[in-house]
């Protein structure tokens, strides 16, 4: 996600709404728009108008879509991709209009002054959310709407990155590999431990080490294994064990094992 870091020339701008590289100086209060709206009660909708409440925010909602807001100084739509468009062109015109959306542009909000939201965070079905030091992507069609995406970002402890349109689908599917894929890959895990009587709770240890590895070092520097040390060996044994055990996973150890040797540095 380098890319997302980048200042955007200006002008001209990389696209035609308005996004800029933005500097740790605090916002003014003035940009934070209260009160804030949010559309949508579901997990995102439901966690952040809880955390904006708890940051001091007055905030409507969430609310159901087709409910209309009171007069916010910003509507958030925390709602599906392909329902943006759809909730967005139901808000009167007025207010500042936001989406919470990793991969949408701005376009999808119309004519009104838009921004984007998105938390680089999950919002798990149990638990409190943590916004607190997460990244969050942020984008404006104007100034002032640019500014409001930050300050309610970082009122809630996030730390705002500026993610131009064209550059939204790679910036989201960067953050589904490092958050959702993960979990596809530990359910493997546990799926073949099971076979061995191992709980997941055990590999939890050898998990955080990996990712705090992966966050000071880099993923080359941190490869450990068989494939980093060229043991194929091992590798084959592996692969008559989940041939027997969970079958169905070794197409993905195969397709994994492949890409760790290009990581490596080792031939395929």
């Amino acid at each position: 996600m380098g890319r997302t870091s980048r200042a955007v020339p200006d002008p001209p701008a990389r696209s035609r709404y308005l996004v800029r590289e933005l500097d740790s100086t605090p916002p003014l209060p003035a940009a934070l728009p209260r009160p804030c709206a949010i559309v949508g009660p579901g997990r995102m909708g439901t966690a952040l108008a809880a955390a904006l409440r708890a940051a001091g925010v007055p905030v409507e909602g969430p609310l159901g879509r087709g409910e209309p807001p009171g007069s916010p100084a910003a509507v958030l739509l925390c709602v599906p991709d392909a329902a943006i468009a759809g909730a967005a062109a139901a808000i009167a015109p007025g207010p500042l209009v936001g989406h919470c959306s990793g991969a949408t542009g701005l376009g999808a909000l119309g004519a009104h002054e838009g921004f984007a939201l998105h938390p680089l965070m999950t919002v798990p079905a149990e638990g409190p959310p943590r916004f607190a030091g997460a990244g969050c992507a942020v984008a404006g069609t104007t100034d002032r709407a640019l500014a409001a995406a930050r300050a309610l970002g970082e009122r809630l402890g996030m730390r705002p990155i500026a993610v131009a349109d064209e550059d939204r689908a790679a910036y989201h599917a960067a953050a589904s590999v490092a958050s959702n894929f993960l979990l596809t890959l530990e359910g493997a895990a546990e799926r073949l431990a099971a076979t061995t009587g191992v709980d997941r709770a055990m590999l939890l240890p050898i998990v955080r080490a990996t990712v705090e590895n992966w966050g000071a070092l880099g993923a080359e520097r941190a490869l450990t294994g068989p494939i980093a040390r060229g043991d194929e060996a091992t590798v084959e044994a592996h692969r008559r064990a989940i041939r027997e055990r969970a079958p169905e996973l070794l197409e993905l150890y195969d397709v994994m094992a492949a890409a760790t040797r290009r990581l490596a540095g080792r031939p395929a």
